[in-house]
């Protein structure tokens, strides 16, 4: 008992005093590709399986940086356009970076600002070394390629930053989609000669929208430049949901087993957990901040709308199996009264329930992959998930919203 004790102190300084990048399975469930690991940052270490919360402009909203860490959370995402843009990158250099300029000592990872800037069609102009676009700010002209990108990158300071690349929409043809691949590796290849911030790691972005072959040798030639981890891109952009997992396990399947996984812009649960299973590390989206200031609660048995009028005289919190700050003080009528009268707590309170419960949804998931029971987990999660709880609505059709 001591000897494994000493055993697992010992490990754990040696991972403390591992540098940036390093990145070690730990774990592996027998029956699927779920791996546990850890992946070491210039400002700590990130267990994976792990969520990270979506910071656009420098704040989780609504939430503290004590709170998103009190979640467990240790790493979040900030977005390169949108700060770029406002206040700057030069403001967060003089302020110290970005780390010091909102306040969170964790791990940050930066996207590129690739997707925000092909996101505005209608305003850019795609060239040989970037683009060419318009900002949705004040409407003046600005430039963005791999360099840029890279730069605003090295001023945040992040700890991860992702590749300058090219997201194509879906649907688009496969003529399109081979030229966002060429563009994407040509810009990758760009960004990896880049200087970098101290300790800063740079992820890779797969490419090739619904095309298998397209994706493998995205991802063959990304492996040959080398770089720290490897992203799925260009999933959840707006093809049906019966083709996003098929998408994930096309590019994953092409990927190194010693670098981290990332799959970016997936939130749904279900996908997560089903994502784990083909061996994908990390993962992002809005929706759990986004989906709370509409006034849906996330639970690990599905979601539903607490602005509804069955909700209006329920006392009960909004998860009865969450143990949750929001869950253990507040009811289900007092929340809805706060959204339905526009009172910005009712936004607060929902997302702080829902990132809590998208943290602890991660801890059982690294839980059960440890203990080897990740594929009776899958199956339970996938047999009791609902998109929409439909044991909370009973009551809607007995109960009617007073005049």
């Amino acid at each position: 008992m001591l000897l494994d004790v000493a055993r697992g102190f010992m490990r754990h300084v040696c991972l403390m005093n591992s540098p940036p990048g390093t990145f070690e399975i730990t774990h592996r469930d027998p029956a699927t590709g779920a791996r546990c690991g850890r992946l070491t940052t210039a400002h700590g270490v990130v267990e994976t399986p792990t969520f990270m919360p979506v910071g656009t402009q420098a704040t989780v909203k609504t939430m503290t940086p004590e709170e998103i860490e009190g979640f467990g959370y240790r790493i979040i995402l900030g977005n390169t356009y949108h700060l770029g843009e406002r206040p700057g990158v030069e403001i967060i250099e003089e302020m110290g970076g970005l780390h010091r300029f909102m306040g969170w000592d964790q791990a940050i990872l930066t996207d590129s600002g690739g997707f925000q800037v092909f996101s505005l069609a209608g305003l850019r102009r795609i060239e040989a070394d970037g683009v060419r676009f318009q900002s949705h700010v004040d409407g003046s002209y600005r430039f963005m390629g791999p360099v840029e990108a890279m730069r605003i990158q090295r001023g945040l300071g992040s700890d991860i930053a992702m590749v300058f690349d090219e997201c194509p929409p879906y649907p688009c043809d496969r003529d399109y989609a081979c030229k966002a691949v060429e563009r994407t590796l040509a810009w990758a290849a760009s960004c990896a000669e880049q200087p970098r911030a101290p300790g800063q790691l740079v992820f890779g972005i797969v490419q090739g929208g619904v095309h298998e072959d397209l994706r493998e040798r995205c991802a063959a030639a990304l492996l040959d430049i080398g770089f720290d981890g490897y992203a799925i891109g260009g999933v959840s952009v707006g093809e049906p949901d019966a083709l996003i997992i098929p998408g994930v396990k096309s590019a994953v399947r092409h990927l190194p087993e010693e670098r981290p996984r990332y799959l970016m812009g997936v939130g749904y649960l279900p996908q997560i957990v089903e994502s784990v299973a083909l061996g994908v590390d990390m993962f992002d989206c809005v929706m759990p901040t986004r989906f709370a200031r509409n006034g849906t609660v996330f639970t690990r048995l599905g979601r539903y709308p607490v602005k509804a009028a069955a909700y209006r005289d329920d006392a009960r919190p909004l998860d009865e199996d969450c143990g949750c700050y929001v869950c253990r003080k507040y009811s289900r009528a007092y929340v809805r009264h706060l959204c339905n009268t526009g009172e910005v707590l009712g936004a607060r309170l929902i997302t702080w329930h829902n990132l809590h419960c998208y943290a602890v949804c991660m801890k059982e998931v690294r839980a059960a992959i440890a203990k080897g029971l990740f594929d009776d987990y899958y199956q339970s999660f996938a047999d009791n998930y609902k998109e929409i709880r439909r044991d909370h609505l009973d009551l809607v059709a007995t109960k009617k919203e007073p005049k």
